[in-house]
């Protein structure tokens, strides 16, 4: 029996965590289909902006409602409804003549990323055995992270097969698709594991916590309970972790990459390379966070994690303001910061704003807190480009240093270690830290 309950807990969680795979494609996609995209429409920098955080705007809306209704319809509906938008997005990014369509399925596309975004680690977190729940909510990263890694590999090999096919005379969809308007094939592949991840959630249970929830009158008070003085605390972390990872730099990379390796004198094909390095480091280090995650703690990865993320950027800086962009120094900056990103800052904001809340606000507690994430990204995604023309990239990565530095005193100051503890346990805690500071 406990094989089989071990079993069907790794099957849900790859099921589940396809959203965050589809998540990290989504996002990471566009930073090969950018270059392209902005020479076909001639895009302005504001329109390139746009472009990019459009599909971060539609992540906010995702967001917003998500919460609500996976309270009402339960944690697997809304994975449902996220993984058919992620298939109608890509369908629409593919084939939409108009870019103001494109655009608009990049909106539902981020949507979807919204819902996965919020539900995806609600739900592992609700069907983990409590000494296991850092590392089952840790695989949704690692998801995300393979999805960016997927989407590097996948822009690299269709820019490949473009180029070497880019002289041939056919006229068919695939020809159109994959060498003639490529970006569009780059877009299409993301229908694979879209397709993949609504078949999977035929199998996958409903959270046992949602069932156990449903019918209770707490399930139904709004956002009310959030403001109590016990929670305050921890709505304040569940703000300021994914504030601060999104202004850490890591989607000035991702998004940016190619345009920001291109300007340094590296040619778009390899700056694609790079950025596959860049999405290796990445996965890997997502594993080491879900290996250490349930054993060394929350806080401690999180301190080292974002101490060696801003010295990390100050250095990445410092290679393009001295111009030392063509050498290993700059590859191994980069990568020095995404290790560090991987495994803590960029997993363990979902782990962590998984765990804090109590049963009856877990799920629109979450919701916020990731709303704050894509609104905080939202503003990047705009940000970025502005700051890489006026204020230029080393002043850029320096900006984001800041930030680092800013998530290092906040979580010093105010994150508990919450490894192996019990939602109950964790609830008692802050109601614990409530009477001894009243």
């Amino acid at each position: 029996m406990k094989a089989q309950s071990d079993f069907l807990l790794v099957m849900t969680t790859v099921v589940a965590s396809l959203g965050g795979f589809l998540f990290g494609f989504d996002m990471a996609v566009v930073s090969g289909i950018l270059p392209f995209v902005r020479q076909q429409f001639a895009l302005s920098a504001l329109q390139e902006g746009w472009f990019v955080s459009s599909a971060l705007a539609g992540c906010i809306a995702g967001v917003i409602v998500a919460g609500n209704l996976s309270d009402r319809l339960g944690r697997k509906k809304l994975l449902y409804m996220a993984a058919l938008l992620f298939l109608l997005a890509a369908l629409g990014c593919a084939f939409f003549h108009a870019l103001s369509w494109i655009i608009a399925a990049r909106i539902l596309g981020g949507v979807a990323v919204g819902i996965a975004s919020s539900i995806v680690p609600l739900y592992l977190s609700e069907i983990a055995p409590d000494d296991k729940r850092g590392r089952l909510v840790t695989y949704y990263q690692l998801a995300v992270t393979i999805g960016i890694l997927v989407a590097y590999c996948s822009n690299a090999q269709l820019l490949s097969y473009a180029e070497a096919h880019q002289h041939d005379t056919g006229r068919g969809l695939l020809h159109f698709l994959f060498v003639q308007e490529v970006w569009r094939g780059m877009f299409g592949i993301g229908m694979l594991p879209a397709a993949l991840f609504l078949l999977g959630l035929l199998w996958v249970p409903e959270s046992p916590r949602w069932l156990m929830q449903r019918g209770k009158t707490t399930a139904k008070e709004g956002y009310g309970p959030l403001f109590d003085p016990a929670m305050r605390r921890a709505l304040l972390i569940g703000i300021l972790l994914p504030l601060f990872s999104q202004f850490s730099g890591i989607n000035a990379i991702i998004y940016y990459g190619p345009t920001i390796l291109n300007n340094a004198g590296i040619t778009l094909s390899n700056s694609f390379l790079s950025q596959i390095i860049f999405g290796a480091a990445n996965v890997f280090f997502t594993i080491f966070a879900i290996w250490k995650v349930d054993s060394l703690g929350r806080r401690p990865l999180y301190l080292w994690g974002t101490a060696g993320a801003t010295i990390s950027l100050i250095m990445t800086g410092i290679c393009f303001y001295t111009g030392a962009t063509t050498g290993i120094a700059l590859l191994c900056c980069v990568l020095a910061f995404l290790a560090f990103f991987a495994f803590s800052i960029g997993p363990l904001k979902f782990v962590i704003a998984a765990e804090i809340f109590p049963d009856n606000i877990r799920a629109r507690a979450l919701s916020l807190s990731i709303m704050v994430m894509w609104v905080s990204d939202t503003i990047v995604g705009q940000l970025t480009p502005v700051l890489l023309r006026s204020l230029g990239t080393a002043q850029t990565f320096w900006f984001f240093a800041a930030f680092c530095l800013a998530a290092f005193i906040a979580v010093y100051r105010l994150l508990p270690e919450t490894k192996g503890q019990s939602f109950e346990q964790i609830e008692q805690y802050w109601k614990n830290t409530t009477k001894q500071t009243a």
